[in-house]
């Protein structure tokens, strides 16, 4: 049996390894706090001491980490990744990287004597305790093939779409537009509020029309209720419009509709709504 590792048990990265634990995959897994390790070990996981450790000992290691800075920490850093890939082993970053990082980071595991994919997951919290996650992998096919039985429980839809970055680049487009929508959901909600319209036939509209989707019938009801626990992170959003218009910059593609939503998120930020949900851009657009 193909044995795992798995790195980053944050929102995303703890139920992804429930749920290949749960599955009867041999799992093997580090978090920066190992309290964090304790729910899994008690699934049935085992716990590392360090993410070389974890690589070391497992024949795929998956990582879910907050941002290129976490991402680039697991893997260069002292008893990190390269300390303990080797031999033909598998690293698999699952993480919202930029194209830039997940390029150095396959580079480094490659030169090491590893393998490795880029594999970011369109989804949130609940998609990853469903294990309904959309994988958006690109790198190493044999790899990619390997992995197909922990990806058909992590996801309901996997797909391969080339050379290393075009994981990320496509990760951050989705996110980009997520985000927009988002912003669009919000100035709308806020504009119907205060000329006097009720919040939730705005919704009832919105869901029997052209523009129903499953985020504006989720994230409405968070505006209507003004709480927001977060399924993702607001400033994880940020993040992503903020690598999303760097991309635009590097290739010269205009994204105003990006750029002034990324402005949003960042006053939300700055507000003191990073760990809320991202629909509590909701409050300052409001």
């Amino acid at each position: 049996m193909t044995t795992y590792g798995f790195l980053g048990l944050g929102i995303m990265g703890g139920p992804m390894a429930a749920n290949l634990v749960r599955a009867g995959f041999d799992v093997t897994v580090w978090n920066r706090n190992p309290a964090k390790c304790a729910p899994l070990v008690a699934l049935g996981a085992r716990q590392a001491s360090s993410p070389a450790e974890v690589c070391a000992a497992c024949d795929i290691t998956i990582a879910m980490l907050a941002d290129p800075a976490a991402a680039k920490e697991v893997c260069f850093g002292p008893n990190g990744v390269l300390e303990g890939i080797g031999g033909g082993r598998g690293y698999i970053d699952m993480s919202t990287v930029d194209d830039e990082t997940s390029t150095a980071i396959g580079a480094a595991v490659t030169a090491r004597g590893g393998r490795f994919l880029e594999a970011p997951v369109s989804g949130t919290k609940k998609p990853a305790e469903d294990g309904t996650l959309i994988i958006l992998a690109a790198g190493d096919r044999s790899l990619f093939d390997e992995a197909g039985p922990a990806f058909a429980v992590l996801g309901k839809t996997c797909l391969h779409l080339g050379q290393v970055g075009q994981g990320a680049r496509m990760k951050l487009v989705v996110n980009m537009i997520m985000g927009q929508m988002m912003t669009a959901l919000g100035e709308g909600m806020a504009l119907g509020r205060k000329c006097g319209l009720d919040g939730g036939q705005l919704l009832e509209v919105l869901d029997a029309g052209a523009m129903a989707n499953p985020m504006f019938k989720g994230k409405g009801q968070l505006l209507l209720s003004g709480e927001f626990p977060a399924s993702f992170p607001l400033k994880h959003m940020q993040k992503d419009l903020r690598l999303a218009v760097e991309l635009g910059d590097r290739l010269g593609q205009p994204l105003h509709g990006s750029a002034t939503a990324n402005e949003s998120f960042k006053r939300a930020r700055a507000a003191g709504h990073a760990d809320e949900d991202f629909a509590a851009v909701f409050r300052v657009l409001e």
